[in-house]
């Protein structure tokens, strides 16, 4: 009588010394291996694994390393027509092995393409990767002298091919954005309000109307502004000479100006109705800002932004995207 499942293991793991697991070290059958079936022949553009869940391990500017969960996706493509499948169990094993080897750079990256692919050199020429994680960041609040950590959604999108390496990386920025047309209409209704209140004409009293300006029929009408998202893809050229998660997004913001804070007092809430009120701006604007700074950067051959401003004024949201514009590059 065969013994539950339960008495085999021990610490998640089969008791070895189990006369079922001497039976199961025998030969097994191996029905991945050996010729496509009769009618299903042909090459296959990927096959591999997604949501692998595997630890990275980040160095921070401080030189402190920490392991950070991720989820991967590792694939070859199948350039036998004639061979059934792929070994999958070789592209997780390998590519845990590769990324607790060392810390995660593109040159690690790289490496661990080349990996995959010799896992499978005899059935593919193609070798895959991607890779998600949070990069965390403490960023000092506009006025106070308080802190606080922000959490940005990185990706890195890799292939090895016959035509050499590619390699992108992928960030989301989340950002504040006021609307220019409802500021305009909103400056209008306060005109209209100041003229009601002043209407006597002469001479005005500095005093009294700064005194009119702090009340709430003065500031009557506010523009509307939405939490905001840019996402933002890139091409690097050199694994070895590419910016860093950090300094893409850093890019990215400073070029914005209204990202969304961590630590905030009321100084600097003030301080960010401030920037916003000076930074006005439409998708397409946003859009155009990102634009504008990638273009400076030598290192980044090929990019692709989407802005997209999740409205308040209604449902939906509003949308803008721009690539670089390389032949046969990222599309929007």
């Amino acid at each position: 009588m065969t013994p539950p499942t339960s008495a085999l293991l021990i610490s998640n793991r089969l008791d070895r010394s189990h006369p079922t697991y001497e039976r199961r070290r025998g030969a097994m059958p191996d029905v991945a291996q050996g010729p496509a079936a009769a009618g299903l022949r042909g090459r296959l553009d990927r096959v591999g694994m997604g949501q692998i869940e595997v630890p990275v391990r980040l160095v921070d500017a401080e030189g402190v390393e920490r392991l950070v969960p991720a989820r991967a996706e590792a694939f070859v493509n199948l350039a036998d027509p004639e061979a059934k499948g792929i070994h999958m169990s070789r592209l997780f094993l390998r590519l845990q092995e590769q990324l607790a080897a060392e810390p995660l750079s593109l040159r690690a990256v790289v490496r661990v393409l080349e990996s995959l692919w010799e896992s499978h050199s005899d059935l593919s020429d193609e070798a895959h990767l991607s890779l998600e994680f949070d990069w965390m960041v403490q960023r000092p609040a506009l006025v106070s002298a308080n802190t606080g950590w922000r959490i940005y959604p990185v990706r890195i999108d890799a292939s090895l091919t016959p035509r050499g390496v590619r390699l992108h990386l992928g960030a989301t920025i989340t950002y504040s954005s006021t609307c220019p047309c409802s500021a305009a209409l909103a400056r209008q209704l306060i005109q209209e309000s100041f003229d009601r209140r002043f209407a006597a004409g002469g001479p005005l009293d500095p005093d009294e109307v700064r005194a009119w300006l702090g009340t709430p029929e003065a500031i009557c009408a506010t523009p509307h502004s939405q939490r905001s998202l840019a996402d933002v893809v890139v091409e690097v050229a050199d694994a070895d000479d590419a910016p860093g998660f950090a300094e893409l997004i850093n890019q990215v913001e400073e070029s914005l100006c209204t990202v969304v804070q961590a630590a905030v007092k009321r100084e600097d809430e003030q301080a960010f109705a401030l920037v916003n009120g000076q930074n006005t701006m439409f998708c397409e604007d946003a859009a155009r800002r990102i634009k504008t700074r990638l273009d400076q950067e030598s290192r980044i051959v090929d990019y692709r932004v989407r802005c997209t401003h999740q409205e308040s004024l209604h449902p939906h949201d509003a949308v803008s995207v721009v690539t670089k514009g390389v032949a046969g590059g990222l599309r929007a």
